[in-house]
């Protein structure tokens, strides 16, 4: 994608280094892809591969591998803040898009809980050390110091458009991204082994242990058996796994920044500060919580998300149990599923019909944030339509039908519903210029008639001037525009505002129950009789951590729809 130098309200100066660098560009880009593929591709190769009993890959090998990748990337990111520090000029813009505070928020609250993570994991693997690998116990260490120095260097240079050594810094920056989705992954593998295991203990069926950890893959011997038996160690591995779903956000949340300063490197910015390109765009007004809304989203929400965490305890609880016990977990579940789903349905499609009357300009210019976050909306949304559309195929053509196939039926259709309508309220939001911008209209030029009689030109009435506000007025042409605009659109806002924080708290939950456990796919007998376990349990395990991810990262762009309404 070709960098442009974007064009601000005024005509500003051509950036000094334009010429030289642009050239390579392209292929500085592609040589960053292409060391980020090949490294990629190796990870996956050896995290898939250990997660099967039969294969001859073994954690240790695995646990070598994000060791040594993620000294590598802490080693390149303390030399591009060393780099930085000493050639002020290295950073002559700053993108003011990348990196909203919410979002470099959210990346130091999932990065200390991966902090405490390592802890945990640190105090399982230290709880029998004497049949462990020393790599087991160096990885969590790695890790924790990997993700301090990358929350630093995230929070401070997330604006970077950094104008030296470029092709460096794009193969730096692609191998950081690609550290961070190989930890990912292996944090998604390894709770999918542990949820595999859990299900396959609990409902006694060997065919379900396919994925599930070898006894004597635990050790760092071939035959050796390290049992966590102990109190301390049974609190530690519990403990850890219940953290996963921070670290999983985390890495995700790191590689979308890393994504921006990616596209941000070599970028040019029309600014008339040095250092402090803003570009194109609003900055978002600073607003107290729930201010200018009519509290009804809200409190709605709130009360979904109590209602929520008490439906997921219930079903933790009873879903394990025999009989009657499970299947009224599962009623409970898709139920609030259900009304959750639908009224969420609704309010996306309120604030689409809102943006239909709303006269404020739309936002073409380009934004590497926008562009990223509109692309992981939809190809993240992508996970769970697959799950509901085999889902909704199982129960149609599969025997027998009863309610709760009813209620899976109607749980994968307002899904689709649901995912489709807020894709569609996000991004028309995230495009939308800042409140009170009316739509841009080329003002007459002087004469106001294109073509005249040249003989008839003089008893042609002058054009009328354009109309000003009469009478001093303290505040300046901007705020005095947003005073005369603000009455007409004022209750548009207020709802804008009580939808996106309503959404945001129902994707908040929405992001728990499944994060932390909650899978009703294995326990509804329904896909599991149709497609069969191995089949099934691919499906879930590779589409579902996307859907998880979908709802976090729509919780990080409805917050930035709030700030900006």
């Amino acid at each position: 994608m070709s960098e442009e130098l974007a064009t601000g309200p005024k005509e500003s100066p051509r950036a000094p280094r334009a010429g030289p660098r642009e050239v390579w560009k392209k292929g500085g880009r592609l040589l960053s892809v292409l060391l980020a593929v090949n490294v990629l591709l190796l990870a996956c190769t050896l995290i898939s591969g250990g997660a099967f009993n039969k294969v001859a890959v073994y954690d240790t090998d695995v646990f070598a591998l994000l060791t040594t990748m993620m000294l590598l990337a802490a080693l390149w990111i303390l030399f591009y803040l060393l780099r930085t520090a000493r050639f002020p000029d290295a950073v002559p813009y700053r993108d003011a898009h990348a990196g909203p505070i919410w979002l470099r928020g959210g990346l130091v609250l999932f990065g200390i809980c991966t902090l405490v993570m390592d802890v945990f994991k640190t105090g399982y693997y230290s709880s029998f050390f004497e049949c462990q690998s020393a790599i087991k116990i160096l990885h969590p260490l790695t890790q924790a110091v990997f993700v301090i120095v990358q929350t630093y260097f995230l929070w401070v240079s997330a604006k970077d458009c950094i104008h030296v050594h470029l092709d460096l810094t794009r193969c730096g920056l692609m191998f950081t991204l690609t550290t961070n989705l190989a930890i990912w992954m292996a944090a998604v593998v390894d709770e999918s082994v542990h949820q595999a295991h859990f299900h396959s203990s609990s409902h006694g069926n060997a065919s379900h242990s396919r994925l599930a950890p070898d006894p004597e893959r635990a050790g760092s011997q071939v035959g050796g058996d390290c049992p966590c038996d102990t109190a301390i160690c049974q609190i530690f591995q519990k403990g850890y796994f219940y953290l996963y779903p921070f670290n999983i956000e985390y890495s995700l949340f790191a590689s979308t920044m890393l994504y921006v300063m990616w596209k941000n490197v070599g970028r040019l910015l029309a600014s008339s500060t040095h250092g402090h390109g803003q570009g194109h765009g609003h900055a978002p007004s600073r607003v107290s919580l729930f201010q200018e809304t009519f509290f009804a989203g809200p409190v709605l929400g709130l009360m979904l998300l109590m209602v929520g965490l008490a439906v997921f305890i219930i079903y933790e609880v009873q879903v394990s149990g025999e009989g009657d016990h499970s299947q009224h977990a599962l009623i409970i579940h898709y139920s609030f599923n259900i009304v959750c789903l639908g009224l969420m349905t609704l309010g996306s499609l309120g604030g689409s019909v809102i943006y239909r009357f709303d006269r404020r300009a739309m936002d073409h210019h380009k934004n590497p944030t926008r562009t990223l976050d509109v692309a992981l909306l939809m190809g993240a949304a992508l996970g769970q339509y697959a799950i509901s559309y085999y889902s909704i195929v199982a129960v149609v053509i599969g025997v027998p039908r009863g309610l709760l196939g009813g209620l899976n039926l109607a749980h994968a259709l307002l899904t689709i519903a649901q995912h489709t309508f807020q894709n569609v309220f996000i991004i028309e939001s995230l495009h939308r210029g800042p409140p009170g911008a009316k739509p841009h209209e080329t003002p007459p030029k002087e004469p106001c008639l294109t073509f005249a009689n040249l003989d008839a030109l003089h008893p042609l009435p002058t054009c009328p001037p354009t109309p000003r506000p009469v009478g001093p007025s303290p505040a300046g042409p901007q705020e005095a525009k947003a005073i005369t605009l603000a009455p007409r659109g004022h209750w548009r806002r207020r709802c804008l505002k009580d939808i996106s924080l309503f959404l945001l708290l129902c994707n908040v939950i929405l992001w728990i129950m499944p994060a932390f456990g909650a899978r009703p796919h294995f326990s509804n007998k329904v896909e599991v009789g149709f497609y069969g376990y191995s089949l099934w349990a691919a499906i879930v395990n590779i589409c579902l951590p996307f859907g998880i991810f979908y709802r976090m990262h729509a919780v990080s762009s409805l917050l930035e729809v709030y700030v900006m309404s």
